[in-house]
């Protein structure tokens, strides 16, 4: 209430932090692991949503978060995340990053899934399936150029992150192909 309310549609200038995101918080539980925050987040007006997949791309999402203008929500990973994004790796609010090429599926992924994403597309690859491995660290606004993109030259999409199966990062690429370019 107080997000919606004094944050979004007073289209304040806040920056909002949501640490124990995810499953990956461990024994935790049910109770201490946010899987609707996406959702809750990317519904709001004017506010922009990130999920860094890495320590060195969280301290740049911060930072250009920092220079956005209006409510940011950035999602924090509890448990120690491999490092595999360097200073070089590009990262600009709104826009998706292609970490492997492939022309037989796309696995989107956000947060610290993505490492999983390509974990899981070398092991593909040992069977012959392509993969390209696609960072989508802003859920909103998602890069739609890229997901059609990666549409059309797969033909096939797998989502990939730590949240309920509704309202998150993979619903808004459902969204976003549903409207442009139906695949798999």
């Amino acid at each position: 209430e107080q997000i919606r309310t004094n944050v979004a549609l007073n289209e304040a200038n806040v920056k909002i932090a949501g640490a124990h995101a995810g499953v990956s918080v461990g024994p935790d539980g049910a109770t201490h692991q946010a899987v609707e925050d996406l959702a809750i987040m990317r519904c709001l007006p004017g506010m922009t949503v990130i999920a860094p997949c890495d320590m060195i791309e969280t301290r740049k999402a911060v930072l250009a978060a920092s220079h956005l203008k209006g409510a940011v929500y950035v999602r924090f990973a509890r448990e120690k995340t491999p490092l595999f994004t360097t200073e070089e790796t590009p990262f600009e609010i709104g826009k998706a990053t292609v970490f492997r090429d492939g022309s037989d599926v796309a696995l989107v992924a956000c947060g610290p899934l993505v490492h999983d994403a390509l974990l899981t597309a070398a092991e593909l690859e040992k069977e012959g399936i392509d993969c390209r491995v696609i960072n989508n660290h802003t859920v909103k606004p998602m890069d739609e150029t890229t997901m059609i993109q990666a549409a059309k030259e797969c033909g096939a999409i797998v989502t990939v992150e730590e949240h309920q199966w509704m309202g998150g990062m993979g619903s808004r690429v459902a969204e976003v192909l549903a409207q442009n370019y139906p695949v798999p």
